[in-house]
Protein backbone atom coordinates (compact mmCIF):
# COMPACT_ATOMS: atom_id res chain seq x y z
CA UNK A 1 0.00 0.00 0.00
CA UNK A 2 1.86 3.33 -0.68
CA UNK A 3 0.60 6.78 0.29
CA UNK A 4 2.29 8.88 -2.44
CA UNK A 5 -0.39 7.93 -5.14
CA UNK A 6 -3.25 9.59 -6.52
CA UNK A 7 -5.85 8.69 -8.92
CA UNK A 8 -7.77 10.63 -12.02
CA UNK A 9 -10.80 9.64 -13.56
CA UNK A 10 -11.79 10.51 -16.57
CA UNK A 11 -15.68 10.50 -17.74
CA UNK A 12 -15.00 11.03 -21.38
CA UNK A 13 -12.58 7.98 -21.46
CA UNK A 14 -14.39 6.14 -18.56
CA UNK A 15 -11.00 5.40 -16.70
CA UNK A 16 -9.24 5.61 -13.64
CA UNK A 17 -5.56 6.13 -13.83
CA UNK A 18 -3.16 5.58 -10.94
CA UNK A 19 -0.22 7.93 -10.88
CA UNK A 20 2.87 8.45 -8.62
CA UNK A 21 3.34 12.09 -9.16
CA UNK A 22 3.94 12.33 -12.90
CA UNK A 23 4.14 8.93 -13.89
CA UNK A 24 1.47 6.60 -14.67
CA UNK A 25 1.42 3.48 -12.48
CA UNK A 26 -1.87 1.84 -13.48
CA UNK A 27 -4.62 2.54 -15.93
CA UNK A 28 -8.56 1.18 -15.29
CA UNK A 29 -11.46 0.30 -17.31
CA UNK A 30 -14.32 1.63 -15.39
CA UNK A 31 -18.35 2.37 -15.61
CA UNK A 32 -19.67 6.10 -14.13
CA UNK A 33 -23.01 6.93 -14.31
CA UNK A 34 -25.56 6.51 -16.75
CA UNK A 35 -27.15 10.19 -16.37
CA UNK A 36 -23.95 11.62 -16.46
CA UNK A 37 -22.23 13.84 -13.47
CA UNK A 38 -24.16 15.97 -10.90
CA UNK A 39 -24.38 16.90 -7.37
CA UNK A 40 -27.96 16.38 -6.21
CA UNK A 41 -28.81 13.41 -3.65
CA UNK A 42 -31.04 10.68 -5.68
CA UNK A 43 -29.80 11.86 -8.89
CA UNK A 44 -28.13 8.50 -9.42
CA UNK A 45 -25.38 10.83 -10.88
CA UNK A 46 -21.45 10.73 -10.90
CA UNK A 47 -20.23 14.19 -8.67
CA UNK A 48 -16.88 15.73 -10.52
CA UNK A 49 -13.97 17.74 -8.85
CA UNK A 50 -11.67 17.09 -5.79
CA UNK A 51 -11.85 13.77 -3.45
CA UNK A 52 -10.70 11.85 -0.83
CA UNK A 53 -10.64 7.99 -0.19
CA UNK A 54 -12.21 8.59 3.16
CA UNK A 55 -13.10 4.35 3.90
CA UNK A 56 -11.59 1.05 2.73
CA UNK A 57 -14.38 -1.61 3.17
CA UNK A 58 -14.18 -5.00 2.52
CA UNK A 59 -10.53 -6.28 2.87
CA UNK A 60 -9.70 -9.83 2.82
CA UNK A 61 -13.25 -10.25 2.06
CA UNK A 62 -13.74 -12.56 -1.08
CA UNK A 63 -13.98 -11.87 -4.50
CA UNK A 64 -17.65 -11.12 -5.43
CA UNK A 65 -18.40 -10.54 -1.83
CA UNK A 66 -22.28 -8.93 -2.37
CA UNK A 67 -22.40 -5.81 0.33
CA UNK A 68 -25.30 -3.94 1.60
CA UNK A 69 -25.37 -0.86 3.53
CA UNK A 70 -21.49 -1.39 3.88
CA UNK A 71 -21.52 -5.46 5.10
CA UNK A 72 -21.14 -8.47 3.44
CA UNK A 73 -24.20 -10.30 2.48
CA UNK A 74 -23.15 -13.01 0.73
CA UNK A 75 -20.76 -13.86 -2.38
CA UNK A 76 -21.79 -13.46 -5.88
CA UNK A 77 -20.65 -15.63 -8.91
CA UNK A 78 -21.62 -15.23 -12.54
CA UNK A 79 -23.90 -18.25 -12.47
CA UNK A 80 -25.75 -16.59 -9.58
CA UNK A 81 -29.12 -15.69 -10.31
CA UNK A 82 -30.42 -12.42 -11.74
CA UNK A 83 -31.11 -10.01 -9.07
CA UNK A 84 -30.12 -6.29 -9.59
CA UNK A 85 -27.37 -4.75 -11.97
CA UNK A 86 -26.25 -3.00 -10.12
CA UNK A 87 -24.44 -5.19 -7.32
CA UNK A 88 -21.72 -3.38 -4.54
CA UNK A 89 -19.16 -6.39 -4.97
CA UNK A 90 -15.66 -7.40 -3.90
CA UNK A 91 -14.55 -4.10 -2.15
CA UNK A 92 -15.47 -1.17 -1.57
CA UNK A 93 -13.81 2.88 -1.66
CA UNK A 94 -16.17 5.07 -0.21
CA UNK A 95 -15.31 9.03 -1.50
CA UNK A 96 -15.71 12.12 0.59
CA UNK A 97 -15.64 15.04 -1.28
CA UNK A 98 -13.63 17.86 -0.98
CA UNK A 99 -15.35 20.96 -2.87
CA UNK A 100 -18.23 22.83 -2.23
CA UNK A 101 -20.14 21.55 -4.95
CA UNK A 102 -19.65 17.65 -3.88
CA UNK A 103 -19.29 18.17 -0.16
CA UNK A 104 -22.82 15.29 0.25
CA UNK A 105 -21.02 12.94 -1.75
CA UNK A 106 -19.93 10.65 1.66
CA UNK A 107 -23.72 10.74 2.60
CA UNK A 108 -24.80 9.97 -0.93
CA UNK A 109 -23.05 6.99 -0.89
CA UNK A 110 -21.03 7.45 -3.67
CA UNK A 111 -18.14 4.60 -4.45
CA UNK A 112 -15.65 2.92 -6.13
CA UNK A 113 -16.30 -0.86 -5.98
CA UNK A 114 -16.33 -3.73 -7.75
CA UNK A 115 -19.49 -5.05 -10.56
CA UNK A 116 -21.75 -7.71 -11.75
CA UNK A 117 -21.56 -6.05 -15.01
CA UNK A 118 -18.15 -6.24 -16.23
CA UNK A 119 -19.71 -6.65 -19.75
CA UNK A 120 -20.49 -2.91 -19.51
CA UNK A 121 -17.18 -1.17 -18.35
CA UNK A 122 -15.84 1.30 -20.83
CA UNK A 123 -19.50 2.65 -21.25
CA UNK A 124 -21.18 4.87 -18.75
CA UNK A 125 -24.07 2.70 -17.17
CA UNK A 126 -23.52 3.02 -13.04
CA UNK A 127 -26.37 4.16 -10.82
CA UNK A 128 -23.58 7.13 -9.51
CA UNK A 129 -20.70 5.14 -8.50
CA UNK A 130 -17.36 4.15 -10.01
CA UNK A 131 -17.65 0.44 -11.14
CA UNK A 132 -14.33 -1.86 -11.73
CA UNK A 133 -14.21 -5.15 -12.62
CA UNK A 134 -13.72 -7.11 -9.46
CA UNK A 135 -9.94 -8.21 -10.28
CA UNK A 136 -9.09 -4.38 -10.51
CA UNK A 137 -10.63 -3.45 -7.71
CA UNK A 138 -8.75 -5.86 -5.02
CA UNK A 139 -5.95 -4.39 -7.01
CA UNK A 140 -6.45 -0.83 -6.29
CA UNK A 141 -7.80 -1.44 -3.20
CA UNK A 142 -4.56 -2.96 -1.81
CA UNK A 143 -2.38 -0.01 -3.70
CA UNK A 144 -3.97 2.79 -1.71
CA UNK A 145 -4.62 4.25 1.40
CA UNK A 146 -6.94 6.13 3.08
CA UNK A 147 -6.94 9.65 2.26
CA UNK A 148 -5.77 9.20 -1.05
CA UNK A 149 -6.64 12.18 -3.14
CA UNK A 150 -9.00 11.45 -6.45
CA UNK A 151 -9.98 13.99 -8.93
CA UNK A 152 -12.78 13.16 -11.15
CA UNK A 153 -12.93 15.31 -14.45
CA UNK A 154 -15.99 16.51 -15.78
CA UNK A 155 -16.85 15.72 -19.33
CA UNK A 156 -15.94 17.47 -22.33
CA UNK A 157 -16.92 15.31 -25.26
CA UNK A 158 -21.20 15.52 -26.22
CA UNK A 159 -22.62 12.17 -25.76
CA UNK A 160 -25.88 11.21 -27.28
CA UNK A 161 -28.65 12.65 -27.91
CA UNK A 162 -31.97 13.57 -25.67
CA UNK A 163 -35.33 13.00 -26.44
CA UNK A 164 -37.95 14.14 -23.35
CA UNK A 165 -41.67 12.63 -23.46
CA UNK A 166 -44.40 14.15 -21.58
CA UNK A 167 -46.64 11.20 -20.47
CA UNK A 168 -50.29 12.18 -19.64
CA UNK A 169 -52.03 12.97 -22.79
CA UNK A 170 -48.94 12.16 -24.62
CA UNK A 171 -47.47 8.61 -24.28
CA UNK A 172 -50.75 7.66 -22.88
CA UNK A 173 -54.31 8.77 -23.55
CA UNK A 174 -55.48 9.55 -20.13
CA UNK A 175 -54.45 11.85 -16.88
CA UNK A 176 -53.34 9.96 -14.52
CA UNK A 177 -54.17 12.99 -11.91
CA UNK A 178 -57.60 12.32 -12.95
CA UNK A 179 -58.32 9.14 -13.27
CA UNK A 180 -57.42 8.84 -9.57
CA UNK A 181 -60.05 11.63 -9.16
CA UNK A 182 -62.51 9.08 -10.82
CA UNK A 183 -62.73 6.80 -8.42
CA UNK A 184 -63.48 9.48 -5.57
CA UNK A 185 -66.76 10.51 -7.36
CA UNK A 186 -68.35 12.34 -9.95
CA UNK A 187 -67.86 15.75 -8.79
CA UNK A 188 -64.29 15.21 -7.50
CA UNK A 189 -63.80 14.50 -10.72
CA UNK A 190 -64.92 16.93 -12.51
CA UNK A 191 -63.38 19.32 -10.32
CA UNK A 192 -59.66 17.91 -10.60
CA UNK A 193 -60.32 17.64 -14.53
CA UNK A 194 -61.09 21.72 -14.42
CA UNK A 195 -57.82 22.26 -12.69
CA UNK A 196 -56.12 20.19 -14.57
CA UNK A 197 -57.02 21.51 -17.91
CA UNK A 198 -56.65 24.96 -16.54
CA UNK A 199 -53.24 23.78 -15.97
CA UNK A 200 -52.22 22.36 -18.82
CA UNK A 201 -53.87 25.31 -20.83
CA UNK A 202 -51.89 27.92 -18.62
CA UNK A 203 -54.86 29.52 -17.18
CA UNK A 204 -53.57 28.55 -13.52
CA UNK A 205 -50.38 28.51 -12.35
CA UNK A 206 -49.07 24.52 -12.58
CA UNK A 207 -47.75 25.14 -8.69
CA UNK A 208 -51.38 26.25 -7.19
CA UNK A 209 -53.19 23.98 -8.32
CA UNK A 210 -50.86 20.77 -7.66
CA UNK A 211 -51.60 20.87 -3.92
CA UNK A 212 -55.55 21.72 -4.68
CA UNK A 213 -55.98 18.57 -6.26
CA UNK A 214 -53.75 16.38 -3.96
CA UNK A 215 -55.52 17.35 -1.11
CA UNK A 216 -58.50 16.69 -3.06
CA UNK A 217 -58.04 13.41 -4.11
CA UNK A 218 -55.70 11.68 -1.45
CA UNK A 219 -55.20 8.57 -3.25
CA UNK A 220 -54.31 5.02 -1.51
CA UNK A 221 -52.41 1.96 -2.67
CA UNK A 222 -55.41 0.69 -4.92
CA UNK A 223 -55.86 3.66 -6.76
CA UNK A 224 -52.74 4.20 -7.94
CA UNK A 225 -51.85 0.70 -8.80
CA UNK A 226 -55.29 0.72 -11.10
CA UNK A 227 -54.33 4.03 -12.68
CA UNK A 228 -50.59 2.67 -13.55
CA UNK A 229 -52.51 -0.21 -15.17
CA UNK A 230 -54.57 2.08 -16.89
CA UNK A 231 -51.56 4.07 -18.30
CA UNK A 232 -50.45 0.28 -20.25
CA UNK A 233 -53.93 -0.19 -21.56
CA UNK A 234 -54.16 3.54 -22.95
CA UNK A 235 -50.82 3.65 -24.67
CA UNK A 236 -51.27 5.99 -27.33
CA UNK A 237 -51.77 4.21 -30.96
CA UNK A 238 -47.75 4.53 -32.83
CA UNK A 239 -45.65 5.38 -29.83
CA UNK A 240 -44.55 2.35 -29.22
CA UNK A 241 -42.57 1.95 -32.87
CA UNK A 242 -41.72 5.77 -32.17
CA UNK A 243 -39.97 4.46 -29.28
CA UNK A 244 -38.58 1.61 -30.88
CA UNK A 245 -37.66 3.84 -33.71
CA UNK A 246 -35.76 6.50 -31.63
CA UNK A 247 -33.91 3.93 -29.51
CA UNK A 248 -32.72 2.36 -32.67
CA UNK A 249 -31.44 5.79 -33.94
CA UNK A 250 -29.30 6.10 -30.84
CA UNK A 251 -31.51 8.09 -28.74
CA UNK A 252 -31.35 8.26 -24.83
CA UNK A 253 -35.73 8.39 -23.88
CA UNK A 254 -36.74 10.05 -20.79
CA UNK A 255 -39.98 10.38 -19.77
CA UNK A 256 -40.53 13.98 -18.00
CA UNK A 257 -43.91 14.24 -16.31
CA UNK A 258 -45.86 15.86 -14.01
CA UNK A 259 -47.57 12.82 -13.00
CA UNK A 260 -46.10 11.06 -10.54
CA UNK A 261 -43.27 8.24 -10.45
CA UNK A 262 -45.02 4.63 -9.00
CA UNK A 263 -47.44 4.97 -11.49
CA UNK A 264 -45.66 5.98 -14.80
CA UNK A 265 -42.68 3.81 -14.10
CA UNK A 266 -44.47 0.40 -15.01
CA UNK A 267 -45.28 2.44 -17.96
CA UNK A 268 -42.08 3.10 -18.52
CA UNK A 269 -40.56 -0.59 -18.39
CA UNK A 270 -43.54 -1.49 -20.94
CA UNK A 271 -42.47 0.47 -23.39
CA UNK A 272 -38.58 0.11 -22.48
CA UNK A 273 -37.75 3.67 -21.50
CA UNK A 274 -35.69 3.40 -18.90
CA UNK A 275 -35.57 6.94 -17.32
CA UNK A 276 -38.80 8.85 -15.52
CA UNK A 277 -38.38 12.12 -14.08
CA UNK A 278 -41.76 12.63 -12.55
CA UNK A 279 -43.19 13.24 -8.94
CA UNK A 280 -42.52 11.00 -5.51
CA UNK A 281 -45.77 9.87 -4.63
CA UNK A 282 -45.63 9.25 -0.90
CA UNK A 283 -48.13 5.90 1.00
CA UNK A 284 -47.79 4.86 4.26
CA UNK A 285 -47.37 1.08 5.28
CA UNK A 286 -51.22 0.23 5.42
CA UNK A 287 -51.06 2.07 1.96
CA UNK A 288 -53.12 5.38 3.01
CA UNK A 289 -51.71 8.61 1.16
CA UNK A 290 -49.14 10.45 3.04
CA UNK A 291 -47.96 13.20 0.49
CA UNK A 292 -46.35 13.94 -2.26
CA UNK A 293 -42.84 15.09 -3.45
CA UNK A 294 -44.04 18.97 -3.47
CA UNK A 295 -40.60 20.55 -3.82
CA UNK A 296 -40.32 18.32 -6.82
CA UNK A 297 -39.67 20.50 -10.04
CA UNK A 298 -42.59 19.28 -12.30
CA UNK A 299 -45.14 20.71 -9.42
CA UNK A 300 -44.61 24.33 -10.62
CA UNK A 301 -44.08 26.19 -13.81
CA UNK A 302 -40.51 25.99 -15.36
CA UNK A 303 -39.72 22.92 -13.52
CA UNK A 304 -39.41 20.69 -16.44
CA UNK A 305 -36.90 23.01 -17.79
CA UNK A 306 -34.60 22.74 -14.70
CA UNK A 307 -34.94 19.28 -15.28
CA UNK A 308 -33.58 19.12 -18.72
CA UNK A 309 -30.87 21.39 -17.96
CA UNK A 310 -29.83 18.96 -15.55
CA UNK A 311 -29.24 16.55 -17.97
CA UNK A 312 -27.99 18.75 -20.23
CA UNK A 313 -25.20 19.40 -18.04
CA UNK A 314 -24.79 16.13 -17.01
CA UNK A 315 -24.49 14.25 -20.63
CA UNK A 316 -23.15 17.74 -23.40
CA UNK A 317 -26.01 15.75 -25.87
CA UNK A 318 -25.63 16.78 -29.32
CA UNK A 319 -29.24 17.30 -29.87
CA UNK A 320 -32.16 17.82 -27.44
CA UNK A 321 -36.00 16.95 -28.46
CA UNK A 322 -39.16 17.28 -25.72
CA UNK A 323 -42.61 16.19 -27.22
CA UNK A 324 -45.92 16.84 -25.15
CA UNK A 325 -49.31 18.15 -25.30
CA UNK A 326 -49.58 20.78 -22.34
CA UNK A 327 -48.10 23.92 -22.14
CA UNK A 328 -45.80 23.15 -19.14
CA UNK A 329 -44.23 20.97 -22.24
CA UNK A 330 -44.11 24.70 -24.13
CA UNK A 331 -42.32 25.73 -21.36
CA UNK A 332 -39.40 23.60 -22.14
CA UNK A 333 -38.74 25.54 -25.53
CA UNK A 334 -35.74 27.62 -24.67
CA UNK A 335 -33.69 24.41 -23.36
CA UNK A 336 -34.43 22.40 -26.08
CA UNK A 337 -33.55 21.99 -30.34
CA UNK A 338 -36.85 21.60 -30.93
CA UNK A 339 -39.98 21.26 -29.51
CA UNK A 340 -43.36 18.79 -30.66
CA UNK A 341 -46.37 19.44 -30.10
CA UNK A 342 -48.49 16.49 -30.07
CA UNK A 343 -52.30 16.91 -30.01
CA UNK A 344 -53.50 13.41 -30.84
CA UNK A 345 -55.50 13.56 -27.21
CA UNK A 346 -55.65 17.13 -26.63
CA UNK A 347 -55.78 20.11 -29.20
CA UNK A 348 -54.21 22.76 -26.81
CA UNK A 349 -54.20 26.39 -29.08
CA UNK A 350 -51.47 27.70 -26.91
CA UNK A 351 -49.52 24.53 -27.83
CA UNK A 352 -49.98 24.31 -31.22
CA UNK A 353 -49.20 27.80 -31.83
CA UNK A 354 -46.01 27.10 -30.19
CA UNK A 355 -44.42 24.34 -31.27
CA UNK A 356 -41.77 23.98 -33.71
CA UNK A 357 -43.54 21.20 -34.89
CA UNK A 358 -47.15 19.82 -34.35
CA UNK A 359 -48.24 16.33 -34.60
CA UNK A 360 -51.61 14.62 -34.10
CA UNK A 361 -50.28 10.66 -34.79
CA UNK A 362 -47.49 9.39 -33.38
CA UNK A 363 -47.10 7.67 -36.69
CA UNK A 364 -46.65 11.02 -38.83
CA UNK A 365 -43.59 11.55 -36.56
CA UNK A 366 -40.36 9.98 -37.88
CA UNK A 367 -36.40 9.91 -36.86
CA UNK A 368 -36.17 11.88 -40.02
CA UNK A 369 -38.15 15.12 -38.52
CA UNK A 370 -35.23 15.46 -36.14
Amino acid sequence: MSTDLRLEVSVDDQQLRVFRDTELVRTYVISTATKGVGFQPGSYRTPTGNFRIADKIGADAPAGTIFKAREPQGVWTPDSPPTCDDLILTRILRLSGQDPENANTYDRYVYIHGTNREDLLGQPNSHGCIRMSNADVIELFDLVASGTPLVIHPPTASRGKLFFFDCDSTLSTIEGIDELARVRGEKVFQDVVALTDAAMNGEIPLGEVFPRRMEIIRPDRADCEAVARLYIETVTPGTRKLVENLKSDGWTLVILSGGFAPLIEPLARELGIEHVEAVPLHLDAEGRYAGYGSDYPTTRNGGKNEIIREWKAALLPNKIVMMGDGVSDLETKPDVDLFVGFGGVARRPLVMNGADVWVEKMADFGTDRI
